[in-house]
């Protein structure tokens, strides 16, 4: 009990003394920002450019304080005039005028927000901005302060913990320390952790019933019963030739994902993907009409500020230019082609680490060659992830500036799209090439298709590619979503304890009109946070989002994994802003932006996505072909077997080994299992053994397989469209609310006017017929 009334007193606190600024008085001064810079020789460039930057902050109406430790802390606060004009442009231009103490009514991240614009775009006679002057060590850094009681004590007690990981969020608190951005960010991550949960039961049973059915599929138990059927040897450099009966165990694990509960949990992803964008625009209009920010305008707000800082400041029109999107469009392509390009040599490794491991003197590696080169292939990709996302940052910076947008606002637009275009593809080409063109496009024995003319491409397993992919996505999501994090938290935790060093004694006496030196040092050495920071927050998420919903049919154990992360990633994103960082720049917004247009896009690739899996990677459509068509349930009307019985040999292609090209180099020990020479071989297609060309049965699948992605992207496409419209984006009450809001305003409106020029009591608006025939009858 006595708890709880010590955190409803706290909180009563925090509402008096972080929400509002307090007046200023004499021996007690927040400072809206501090700038910190090392102890210049007096008189140098750097020291008159400092110098010259807090003048023309003085002339704009801040007081500035030189604070001296063992940096030079520069105090800024912003007067009370500053944020009048704010109010006068933003709301009634004579409300100022009638409360002179308006500053006691501008929240905390409201000015930080204001002064941090001003700050950006103060530029001393050099034209150098803040930004730059910091790029030439005239300034080291420039950032708000944290509190070091109030409310960020209560979202330490009650957020930024990692035993408050069940707990809800505290939205509220978050918005009144940090702003509406980040706390709309927290509020989507939460909204979207919440709504994975049933994806992600939906998804587990889904891995149950392939664990059920483990040892029952028809598919399994004849492959793993094949132990006379001799496939073709997977590599030209003496591999020997091998037993289906060999991949018995991989056979199982494949049937774990391609199973009939694959093709209902695909749809249902479709499904549930829009009903999750529904229900966060609901939960968004809900959560901004709250904070009296539904209508609010961004632009408005943009200019406002341009116009507090520069009252001459002259308006930039929009303008598009088709030359400059012409080259722009070019250089995105040439991007796109080199990631996929290092695509490509990721399959090069495969092909050569295939060949390699198929020739270890290791029994389990040679064994498992094609399996340990698709792992370590997914390795290689998740490092190249790494490297390319500091590449595909410069790149998508250079091109952004190429464009010259408007306004800050437009530069992150623009600056979004491109990231995460680069991004996407860095991810995601390698997924593409093993889901849709592994063991497609690797030709037939006697005919290969080679890397260089030395090297055959990969085949598929003789069960199915999907396994491939599983494995592929598997890796990369473990290794992002754990080794990632792991150093996201690691390493601002080691920085910041390197830094920290033990304040220094002469200075615990000193008593201070402002805050003590120590406490600026301590903000000080807290990680520097960038424009970037909570930008790549929302990056991660995009790029799990797209795992989670493009390839599922492949993994359906993508929706636990992420909802498992998220839910340590909240609380890792919570110690990071609280504890770890210095306080990030607050910003106004009613919306997550531009990323919902993200999530959209990748709502419509994930019904194409796993459309193609289903149709393309998976042996369903084949399966179902065989069943309904060349099984003997259909040619001999057979009930007592499994109409799948004879489904792998009717699979598998004969090849004559006296027809092998030049390049392969069989193996002189013939292998254990046989007795006599091999004349045929097996490998998966469907041709004839004669000619090779493509058989009857080939053109069957090829048509149902294109059969069912039309259905099947047209059916989950209607059924996201009906979602979208069952599901109003902004519910009925949060309409109705601003509905009557407008109308009793209205109605204010007219009274207000009359009042004004001395009339009262009501009055009536006489329609202009009525005026007419009075006039009439008057003479």
């Amino acid at each position: 009990m006595a708890s709880w009334k010590d955190e409803t007193e706290l909180r009563e606190n925090c509402s008096k003394k972080s929400d509002y600024l307090e007046p200023l008085v004499p021996n007690q001064m927040k400072w809206d920002f501090v700038l910190v810079c090392d102890k210049h020789e007096p008189g140098s460039e750097k020291d008159a450019k400092r110098m010259e930057f807090l003048d023309t902050l003085k002339n704009k109406g801040f007081i500035t304080k030189k604070i001296e430790d063992k940096k030079i802390f520069c105090g800024v606060y912003a007067s009370s005039e500053i944020f009048q004009t704010y109010h006068g442009l933003l709301r009634n231009p004579d409300s100022w005028l009638q409360n002179p103490h308006t500053q006691e009514n501008v929240p905390i991240t409201t000015r930080i927000c204001i002064v941090n614009f001003i700050l950006q775009n103060t530029k001393i006679s050099s034209k150098e901005t803040l930004q730059k002057l910091i790029k030439a060590k005239v300034f080291e850094a420039a950032f708000p302060l944290h509190e070091q009681e109030g409310l960020r004590e209560l979202l330490k007690k009650n957020w930024a913990q990692w035993r408050k990981i069940l707990k809800e969020q505290p939205i509220e608190d978050i918005r009144s320390y940090f702003g509406e951005k980040v706390a709309l960010y927290f509020a989507w991550l939460g909204w979207y952790t919440r709504i994975l949960f049933p994806a992600a039961v939906l998804g587990l049973l889904v891995f149950l019933y392939g664990i059920f059915h483990f040892d029952s599929s028809q598919v399994s138990k004849e492959i793993c019963e094949a132990n006379t059927t001799i496939m073709c040897p997977l590599c030209d450099q003496k591999c020997p030739f091998w037993q289906l009966s060999d991949t018995c165990t991989y056979a199982k694990v494949t049937h774990l994902f391609d199973n009939e509960g694959t093709i209902l949990f695909a749809v249902l992803m479709a499904l549930w993907a829009t009903v999750f964008l529904e229900l966060w625009k609901r939960r968004r209009a809900e959560v901004v009409s709250e904070w009296k920010l539904y209508g609010w305008d961004e632009d408005e707000e943009e200019l406002a500020l341009q116009l507090i800082n520069n009252p001459e400041y002259d308006l930039k029109m929009y303008q598009h230019s088709y030359i400059r999107s012409t080259i722009l469009l070019l250089l995105v392509l040439l991007m796109i082609t080199v990631l996929i390009g290092i695509a490509h040599a990721l399959v090069i490794y495969r092909v050569v680490a295939t060949v390699v491991f198929t020739q270890s003197d290791f029994e389990f590696i040679q064994e498992r060659a094609s399996t340990v080169a698709v792992m370590t292939g997914a390795v290689l990709h998740y490092i190249t992830i790494i490297v390319m996302t500091k590449v595909n940052r410069h790149v998508a910076l250079f091109l952004c500036d190429l464009e010259t947008p408007r306004t800050f606002s437009e530069r992150e637009n623009i600056f979004t799209v491109k990231i995460f275009t680069f991004q996407f593809f860095t991810y995601f080409s390698s997924l593409i090439y093993i889901a849709f063109f592994l063991g497609r496009i690797n030709g037939r024995p006697g005919n290969y298709v080679r890397v260089a003319g030395k090297w055959r491409l990969e085949e598929c397993h003789p069960s199915g590619c999907i396994t491939d992919l599983f494995i592929q996505m598997a890796i990369i999501m473990t290794l992002k979503q754990t080794l990632s994090n792991f150093v996201e938290y690691l390493t601002p935790w080691v920085k910041l304890k390197f830094r920290k060093s033990p304040a220094n004694p002469k200075d615990k006496d000193k008593a201070h009109m402002e805050k003590k030196p120590q406490d600026l040092y301590k903000n000080y050495q807290l990680n520097e946070v960038n424009v970037f920071s909570l930008f790549d927050e929302f990056l991660e998420m995009m790029i799990q989002y797209s795992f989670t919903t493009i390839f599922v049919a492949a993994f359906p154990l993508a929706p636990l994994m992420a909802f498992i992360n998220n839910l340590f990633e909240i609380r890792l994103d919570a110690i990071k802003m609280v504890h770890l960082q210095r306080r990030i720049v607050p910003r106004k917004a009613n919306d997550i932006g531009i990323w919902l247009q993200v999530l959209e896009a990748i709502g419509i690739l994930a019904v194409i996505g796993n459309g193609l899996v289903i149709a393309i990677t998976s042996d369903f459509i084949p399966m179902q072909v065989y069943k309904y068509t060349y099984s003997p349930c259909m040619l001999q009307n057979r009930t007592d077997i499994n109409c799948l019985t004879g489904y792998i040999n009717n699979s598998l292609s004969v090849f004559r080994v006296q027809d092998f090209e030049w390049q392969m180099k069989l193996p002189e020990k013939l292998p254990d299992f046989m007795r006599s020479e091999i004349t045929e071989c097996r490998y998966r297609d469907y041709r004839n053994s004669d000619d090779y060309n493509y058989s009857v049965q080939f053109w069957h699948v090829f048509a149902a397989r294109l059969a069912f992605l039309i259905l099947f992207e047209h059916v989950a496409l209607c059924i996201k469209l009906i979602a979208a419209w069952y599901v109003p984006d902004v519910p009925q009450s949060v309409k109705n609310k601003h509905l009557k809001t407008k109308y009793e305003n209205l109605q204010k409106l007219p009274g207000e006017k009359l009042s004004s020029a001395g009339v009262t009591g009501t009055t009536w608006i006489v329609p202009a017929s009525s005026r007419e025939t009075d006039r009439f009858t008057d003479v």
